[in-house]
């Protein structure tokens, strides 16, 4: 993709926004979306300046590609490969909430992640440091920044190693 003087241009000739334009120059591809596995929810919701995203398992095609636990069977280096894919898949989310726009997103307030965790593993802001590096390198250090609850959990839907969910502040309307 070429570079412009507002931004890069994609394969379209469209000029991508900063967040876009971020997304492609850490070669970051977003998985396709896909619908929860087993719960009856909403993958997201608006709430006046809110985006909720709803956790995200380490999935692609439908299918969690990070099962085990930490400190057991899965590896630190490991986890926070698959926290990386939680929060890609957060991300996938919010830009579909956003119908594909997410220079709406003012800011990143929150990242509440839970790793499946092997009795006596305690690294667990460690692992978790994956989803919000991945939030980081997508959003900057200024929308990006944000809170973050690291939890340990006995046991995890579909025996996943973690899952991500996410609070985003969107831009006031014009």
């Amino acid at each position: 993709m070429p570079p412009s003087a507002a931004g890069i241009v994609d394969q379209r000739g469209i000029i991508l926004n900063a967040i876009e334009t971020r997304i492609a120059e850490n070669g970051i591809e977003l998985p396709p979306t896909q619908p929860p596995m087993a719960a009856l929810l909403k993958p997201t919701r608006i709430l006046g300046r809110r985006l909720l995203v709803s956790a995200q398992l380490p999935k692609l095609d439908n299918r969690v590609v990070y099962t085990g636990k930490v400190g057991g069977s899965v590896d630190l280096a490991t986890a926070q490969q698959a926290t990386r894919l939680c929060a890609l898949n957060v991300v996938a989310h919010a830009k579909e909430a956003l119908d594909g726009d997410l220079g709406r997103i003012e800011a990143v307030a929150n990242l509440r992640g839970f790793v499946n965790v092997a009795p006596g593993f305690h690294q667990i802001a460690e692992v978790v440091n994956g989803a919000s590096q991945l939030i980081l390198d997508v959003f900057g250090p200024e929308v990006g920044a944000h809170c973050r609850t690291a939890v340990g959990a006995a046991s995890m839907p579909f025996d996943a190693t973690a899952e991500i969910e996410a609070e985003f502040y969107l831009r006031q309307a014009d």
